[in-house]
């Protein structure tokens, strides 16, 4: 993709989230032009501690074919992931030559050790969320967010990637919900703010905070404004797949760039 198209610079970013029952952690980074950013942050549900730190350059992450690795003084992150094709969408921008491309997956299995100041190591054995994602966004974009892991009382394993704002027409959007591996895509989905989320056939997820990443940068040419909370999800996916037991992110996020 190149560098500018419509007038507008090229915006990608890798992302990778992975749950279980003693942590929940997120491994980032982005370019909006020439700028860099990247992140991480491990929510440790062992001593209910957030830690993590944001860099405005490429930092200590570094993606690899088959996972992530960051070092961070004495924090460190190895984690490996088993990643498949995911679900990719095109969408066009605003009627112009512009479009965003983003690949998705969930419930992908992943392995890992995770050392945190003053913790014993963890190694980690539980479930990822992957958004690589690229394009011409318009310069002013606002959407929400959520994606996450988990079970169906018949004990399936379920992930979800839910969005209004971007990526979101009513066919051939983002929004991917997989059992057991095979994605479909659902209706159009309204969040009810960081609360819960109500599907297009009267589903809905709610949703319960343990943690929360915010972050306000304003960097002249580029501005944002998130929060993206760690936690814990129950109700009914859209598209009707009920959940025994729920984990994953939510976010809203303004940007100018």
């Amino acid at each position: 993709m190149p560098l500018w198209r419509a007038g507008r610079p090229l915006k990608r970013w890798r992302y990778i989230a992975a749950f279980s029952e003693e942590a929940m952690l997120c491994v980032g980074s982005a370019r909006v032009g020439p700028a860099a950013t990247a992140w991480w942050a491990v929510w440790d549900r062992r001593d209910q501690r957030l830690h993590g730190r944001t860099w405005r350059r490429r930092g200590g992450v570094r993606f690899e074919d088959s996972g992530v690795t960051v070092r961070d003084g004495e924090a460190v992150l190895d984690l490996r992931v088993d990643e498949d094709a995911g679900v990719e969408t095109v969408c066009p921008v605003d009627g112009t030559e512009a479009y965003t491309w983003t690949r998705k997956q969930a419930a992908r299995p992943v392995r890992g050790r995770i050392v945190l100041p003053g913790q014993p190591v963890l190694g980690l054995r539980g479930l990822a969320v992957l958004d690589d994602s690229a394009g011409y966004h318009p310069r002013h974009t606002s959407w929400w967010w959520s994606a996450g892991v988990g079970s169906t009382p018949e004990g399936r394993t379920v992930g979800w990637n839910l969005v209004s704002g971007i990526n979101d027409p009513p066919q051939a959007s983002e929004r991917s919900v997989w059992v057991d591996g095979i994605a479909t895509e659902p209706g159009p989905v309204r969040f009810d703010g960081l609360r819960g989320i109500d599907g297009h056939d009267g589903e809905r997820l709610d949703f319960a905070a343990e943690a929360t990443r915010e972050r306000r940068d304003n960097l002249l040419l580029v501005r944002s404004d998130y929060e993206q909370p760690f936690g814990t999800f129950t109700g009914v996916l859209p598209g009707g797949v009920e959940l025994a037991a729920g984990m994953g992110v939510m976010e809203r996020h303004d940007a100018h760039w």
